[in-house]
């Protein structure tokens, strides 16, 4: 096992694939964790307390925050999302432990779930996912069990809710929102529970305590009074009420106050407030209670909150109407205020103690019991008594109590005001008033369902106390005051008029206020008119349509009444239509309303009555006959005013139509649903091809076209087909649906994260379409009647459905996947079965859509389902063989599939597997068994390349790429001028016009955009300091110039050009770059990568560890390999999670050119080719074999050797090329002397020729590359060949190896004329201090010079260079030979 290594860098990754250790030392990890790499080893990544392997995570580019015991990071391009999702999962995770803890009350569970639900919604949406439709529970909806209307409309809701979240997100409004509050600002309708602990003051006395709602906006009450009697001894006077005393008081908002009123059986002296008194009483005592806010109504609150709320709780009910009367909510109320008075006390010299005491009464004067309610919570009582102010001119009471009376009471009844004077004598005050509540009715001028009126009476002084309750004695009397009276009543006298023994007091005035809520009175005309509408049928056509004239809210808080005045009117009209449009524009108008923001609470409303009391039984009829008409005038596309307002209201149109049959018709439905369909099918689909994609409206009339063919069932169509009457008609229905249908699936009509809806019309469309292919079938498919263009039709919509986005499973997560596959199935398959199908149906006919059909079919194939894929890809070579029988070829069907295949590729589409399917398809053809390989190697070698060119372009990195742009852009000018060299070499030097290039506009013949393209080639390799190649063109470029075109002036540009080129190169250092063998192996790598290996050219000065960094970087899931053989078969099949790079440096193999061969060149030339234009690349790995000397390495040290050969030279177009070729040689120890002799000749001499040329270079170089040969202190020289191999025993045991021996010897002995050189180039070149360096050196040489001459002769420099090659290129062939042998 290799070592472990620290990373150079930071680096941190996700785990993307659970690992359970199975060793000490290792570390368990699981999907999302998050990792900070150390150390890693040979494909194992090890953290801080264990190793794991590298393959398992992803790494990523992050910032680091908070380290420590947690570990944070993130991508910084989105740390604001991360934080913001971060915010999130906090939250869910506090309030999942919550929820699991099993400790909340029912009601606070529900807020908290509803507050996750949310949480999780709004997190879905930010994320990007899809969005997540729910009941009012938060549960989430189920398709199968919602119709296709309450499906859209809770997407719509969802959508609202989330899109106003995110609203108040951005204005950094930080609510709760999904909790109480956000329920409270939704709902219509709230609740104050009050729970009445102790009250402590005091008194003496029994007290009442009122308690009431308050709205400090409208500066008055708003709510019934609760009223609590209290004891005497400090407890409630009903014993059993203690810890009973609860009241929920309904409201429509809570910003509102709690006040407290306790009224004592004490007279209260003048000038001294009642609230002076209670502060006096409560001094350090108070009123002790508990409070909550509850959302809903009082059904709603006893059913989520029954720990607080059971029957016993008192309600404590809204003074006026809630935001919504729900139907079936009844009431018929009067609220009566006592305001005040103002009494004189006439022939008395104090003003009197008064006391007001009012009964109801009928009409013969009778007092009807029970029929006043002082607070709720309190028993109905006989009369009402006001608190006694003492000795107060004006009292001002504003005391509420409510007379309830039943409706059909109210025109007999009136209500009897009497004024006593409370003395010790306990005397009466002749004063008496009384009131009709029938006049109160009569009096109404508003338009509106509660009233609150102040009336000002008359008093009456009597002057019998006996007769003062006689019923005749004040019933004929007037019982308000007149305006003029309200002025005169400070100059009248006490008494103007006297009957029955009363007489009307006009100093005495008396003042109540009435607030009247009742669902059953108003008195607005047109409405009462279009209630009453029996009465007055001739108005009827007037008030329908002056329903449109009436303040929407009167209208919608009496909906019940309305709704069932419109549908009785049609019902009693069932004969005629004279009504049905002036109803049916009603009822839009009220859908309308409900629609307003303001009346948007309404919904619910509406809803529950088409739910519960909607029973129009023949309603339906007259709706789709109206909407018919409308429908039909607007497609046709005439002036239809009423259209839009009909459209928004469609979904409420189809509630009352649709549901109403489907529940009311148990035995019926079947026709009730078909009548539905012949009416109003057709038009609306007519209705949704002529309305714009981007009209508002669009997605809830798809909506309802979805949900009539959700309901049809085979016998609906089949009959609906039945009722075309001709062959033409049906035709153009069907392709009109075909049309349509492949428009929706195109551009689907609702937001992509809607899924679920999208699914559901997948669903529905995919019945549909099964089932019009059958009619197809039946009728369009023999000659006679066969119809092409349908077919077509038909196809192109198949085609369309099944490679939809929203059903390309692939794409999707794994959750996603499987939730889709077990809810709704895999409708590609489907659907690619039933195309099968039918395309083998066509018989003869299939010629018609060759080759029409062959790129939709070859998309569809594409799509990578294994089970499709061997359903249709049978298909290709029946159009084969169809083609074949029809033309003799099948040109055209294999012209079309090559064009197609390049788009669909490039688009996603294909992979290896398909290539796979097709050889094993085309086994089972051997009709056509040459012409059917010849073409699947077509498409299959095609299709290879295609693949390899998307992977290559979807890539990040742009070093596998080879365009002129990219190569530009990394500054790889020697390839960009290859690129466009390819381009170059296809124009002629000629005067022929070519097409417009991008970069070149204006040029107009093949010679000029030639003669531009070299020139920009020129400076290109110009900066790669390929200056050989520049020389080549500037030599064709002269040649045109001289010989063609005679431009002499541009030829002798040119030739300087060119001659500086010659003088770069032999004064210009160029560096050599080395190169780098890649093997990638594994099958998650791309076709054209996967386990083969690639020659890379490194940039100027490039290191082999920067490589390979920027290597790993591109692949940064890949395992390093640490070998430099070739792998084994175990990783060459890795799957997908488990790849490896190899990577390591190779030696280039000069090839001198043949121009240059067995010349003096000098170096600088020779130089150039050893790393250009070179195509074969050598990798040396030493080994030791046989017996190992420990005092000489070189006896047992073999060379295995690597050749590779690249598919072209480098460089080229690309930095990189695949080696095609791999050969592997074994280099004994005396080869491996004799080459590494020659080595170092050619070194000594290629430094002496630098320091020959350029006298500016450093002379240490040179110093220690001299002494290190001729000190043989230092590397031991040569000296270890002669005890290794030129020796008695290595003669007799190698006796083949004579002339290899011979020939290290001529090297040895040649390298002393060189190092002669060189001493001699060292000693002009040294400096005083380095002097006795040299002479040192120079000793040493004279010594190793006169051994080697001793032994191996005397050599001569002369001409020494041409005999060395002379002598190399011999002795390669030599060795050749013999390591072949």
């Amino acid at each position: 096992m290799a070592p472990w290594t620290k990373t150079n860098s930071q680096r941190y990754g996700v785990v993307k694939w659970n690992f359970v250790a199975k060793a000490e030392k290792q570390l368990s990890l699981a999907i999302g964790d998050t990792v900070h790499i150390q150390e890693s080893c040979e494909g194992e990544g090890f953290w801080d307390i264990g190793a794991f392997p590298a393959s398992f995570i992803e790494l990523k580019e992050v910032i680091v925050e908070k380290r420590g015991a947690c570990l944070f990071f993130h991508q910084s391009s989105k740390k604001e999302r991360f934080s913001q999702v971060q915010r999130l999962m906090w939250d869910l995770m506090e309030w999942r432990s919550q929820l699991l803890s099993g400790t909340l009350p029912s009601d606070e569970f529900k807020e908290l779930k509803q507050k996750v639900t949310s949480k999780i919604d709004y997190g879905n949406k930010i994320l990007e996912l899809d969005v997540v439709v729910r009941d009012t529970d938060g549960n989430i909806l189920d398709p199968e069990r919602a119709s296709v209307i309450s499906l859209f409309r809770a997407h719509e809701d969802a959508t609202a809710k989330i899109t106003e979240r995110i609203k108040e997100e951005q204005s950094n409004v930080q609510l709760d929102h999904s909790g109480v509050s956000a329920r409270i600002q939704s709902s219509p309708t709230h609740s104050l529970y009050v729970f009445v602990r102790n009250f402590v003051c005091r008194i003496g006395e029994d007290s009442e305590l009122f308690m009431s709602l308050y709205d400090p906006n409208k500066q008055t009450n708003i709510s019934e009074n609760y009223l609590v009697r209290w004891g005497d001894k400090g407890l409630p006077k009903d014993i059993e009420m203690l810890n009973s005393l609860k009241v929920v008081f309904t409201v429509s908002h809570l910003q509102i106050s709690l006040v407290c009123l306790g009224y004592l059986w004490k007279v209260i002296a003048e000038n001294d407030f009642l609230h002076t008194l209670l502060n006096k009483v409560t001094t350090s005592r108070g009123l002790w209670v508990t409070m909550k806010a509850l959302v809903g109504d009082i059904v709603q609150i006893r059913k989520e909150y029954p720990h607080l709320v059971d029957r016993s709780t008192v309600v404590a009910r809204k003074l006026g109407f809630p935001e919504i009367i729900m139907p079936g909510d009844i009431r018929n109320d009067i609220y009566l205020t006592l305001h005040s008075g103002d009494f004189d006390k006439y022939n008395k010299t104090t003003q009197k103690n008064v006391e007001v005491i009012m009964l109801v009464c009928d009409e013969e004067g009778k007092v009807v019991p029970n029929s006043i309610c002082l607070g709720a919570g309190d028993r109905p009582v006989n009369e009402y008594r006001s608190v006694i102010y003492y000795q107060i001119k004006q009292p001002r009471w504003m005391e509420t109590f409510k007379v309830a009376i039943p409706l059909e009471e109210m025109p007999r009844i009136h209500l009897r005001f009497m004024f006593r004077h409370r003395s010790s004598q306990d005397k009466h005050l002749c004063l008496i008033i009384w009131w009709m509540t029938g006049k109160l009715i009569s009096s109404f001028t508003h338009s509106q369902t509660d009233m609150d009126i102040l009336h000002v009476f008359c008093v009456f002084l009597q002057g019998d106390s006996k007769r003062m309750e006689a019923v005749s004695s004040y019933l004929s009397l007037p019982s308000e005051r007149t305006h003029s009276d309200s002025h005169k009543g400070s100059t009248l006298m006490r008494s103007s008029s006297s009957v029955c023994g009363l007489s009307v007091s006009s100093r005495d005035i008396f003042t109540i206020s009435t607030l009247v809520c009742s669902t059953k009175l108003t008195q607005n005309v047109g409405l009462l008119g279009l209630l009453k509408w029996r009465t007055r049928p001739e108005m009827l056509k007037q008030n329908l349509q002056e329903l449109k004239l009436i303040d929407g809210e009167e209208v919608v808080k009496f909906l019940q009444d309305t709704l069932d005045a419109l549908f009785n009117i049609m019902m009693e009209h069932s004969q005629t239509d004279d009504y049905d449009i002036l109803v049916f524009d009603a009822l839009i108008y009220i859908i309308g309303l409900i629609a307003d923001r303001k009346f948007q609470h309404f919904n619910t409303v509406l809803e529950a009555y088409i739910k519960q009391h909607f029973s129009a039984t023949l309603a339906y009829k007259k709706l789709m006959s109206v909407l018919k008409t409308y429908l039909d005038v607007s497609s046709r596309g005439e002036a239809c005013e009423p259209i839009l307002r009909t459209l928004k209201a469609l979904e409420y149109i189809f509630k009352f139509i649709v549901p109403f049959c489907l529940f009311l018709f148990q035995g019926d439905t079947f026709q009730h649903i078909q009548d539905i369909v012949s009416s109003l099918l057709r038009t609306i689909n007519c209705t949704v091809i002529t309305m714009g994609r981007e009209h508002t409206l669009i997605s809830r009339v798809v909506a309802c076209m979805t949900a009539i063919l959700s309901q049809m069932d085979d016998r609906h169509y089949s009959r609906y087909i039945e009722t075309f009457s001709g062959t033409t008609d049906l035709v153009d229905f069907l392709m009109e649906t075909f049309l349509l249908f492949k428009d929706l699936i195109g551009k689907h009509v609702y937001p992509s994260d809607w899924v679920t809806m999208i699914m559901v019309q997948n669903r529905v469309f995919l019945q549909a379409i099964n089932t019009y292919a059958e009619t197809m079938n039946h009728k369009f498919l023999d000659n006679n009647n066969f119809e092409v263009q349908l077919w077509n039709n038909y196809f192109h919509l198949a085609v369309a459905f099944i490679t939809q986005e929203s059903l390309q499973l692939q794409h999707f997560s794994p959750t996603k996947r499987s939730k889709i596959l077990a809810k709704y199935g895999d409708m590609r398959r489907l659907i690619g079965f039933a195309i099968r199908d039918m395309w083998y149906k066509l018989g003869k006919n299939k010629i018609c859509f060759i080759p029409g059909m062959v790129g939709p079919i070859l998309e569809m194939t594409l799509i990578p389902e294994e089970e499709l894929r061997r359903a249709t890809i049978p298909i290709f070579f029946d159009m084969m063989q169809c083609e074949e029988n029809h033309s003799g070829h099948f040109r055209k069907f294999e012209n079309e599939i090559i064009l197609k295949l390049d788009h669909e590729v490039e688009g996603g589409g294909g992979d290896e597997r398909y290539m796979e399917l097709l050889l094993e398809c085309a086994q089972g053809r051997p009709q056509l068994l040459t012409e059917v390989q010849h073409f699947v190697t077509l498409v299959t070698g095609l299709l290879e390349r295609l693949l390899d060119y998307r992977s290559v372009m979807s890539e990040d990195s742009r070093n596998n790429r080879m365009s002129c742009t990219v190569n530009l852009l990394v500054k790889n000018y020697t390839e960009a001028a290859y690129t466009l060299l390819l381009h170059s070499k296809l124009l002629k030097w000629s005067e022929e016009q070519c097409t417009l290039q991008l970069d070149y506009q204006t040029l107009q013949s093949q010679r000029q955009l030639k003669e531009t393209l070299y020139n920009t080639i020129i400076s290109y390799f110009d900066k790669g300091k390929m200056w050989e190649e520049a020389i080549t063109l500037c030599k064709e470029l002269a040649d045109q110039c001289e010989m063609e075109v005679f431009d002499y002036e541009l030829l002798g540009q040119k030739l300087n050009q060119q001659a500086k080129f010659y003088e770069n190169i032999m004064k210009i250092l160029r560096p050599k770059p080395d190169y780098f063998a890649v093997g990638y192996y594994g099958s998650g790598f791309p076709q054209f990568l996967r386990n083969k290996v690639f020659i890379h050219r490194g940039k100027e000065y490039e290191r082999r560890e920067d490589f390979q960094s920027q290597l790993m970087s591109q692949f940064t899931s890949a395992v390093r390999l640490n070998i430099t053989t070739m792998p084994g078969d175990d990783i060459k099949n890795s799957n997908m999670q488990c790849i490896h790079v190899q990577c390591f440096t190779v030696q280039p193999v000069l090839e001198i050119p043949p121009r240059l061969r067995n010349k003096p060149v000098p170096d600088q030339i020779i130089n150039f080719y050893k790393s250009n234009y070179v195509q074969r690349f050598q990798y040396s790995r030493p080994v030791r074999r046989g017996k190992v000397d420990p005092d000489n390495e070189f006896a047992s040290m073999w060379i295995e050797r690597t050749t590779f050969i690249t598919a072209y030279k480098l460089p080229g177009i690309l930095r990189w090329f695949e080696a095609t070729s791999m050969t592997h040689t074994t280099v004994s120890p005396l080869e491996n002397a004799i080459e590494t002799m020659g080595q170092t000749n050619e070194k000594i001499l290629t430094m002496i020729n630098q320091y020959q040329c350029d006298d500016t270079l450093p002379i240490n170089p040179l110093s220690m590359l001299l002494n290190g040969i001729v000190d043989p202190a230092v590397m031991g020289g040569f000296a270890k060949y002669e005890k290794a191999f030129f020796t008695d025993e290595y003669m007799n045991e190698h006796p083949d190896d004579r002339d290899k021996l011979t020939r290290l010897k001529d090297l040895i002995a040649w390298q002393i004329p060189l190092l002669g050189r060189g001493i001699s180039l060292h000693g002009k070149r040294v400096t005083d201090d380095l002097r006795p360096f040299h002479e040192r050196m120079e000793e040493c040489f004279k010594q190793l010079k006169k051994k080697v001459e001793k032994e191996y002769g005397v050599r001569e420099l002369v001409r020494m260079k041409v005999r060395k090659q002379k002598e190399k290129e011999g002795s390669g062939r030599k060795m050749s030979q013999q390591s072949a042998s």
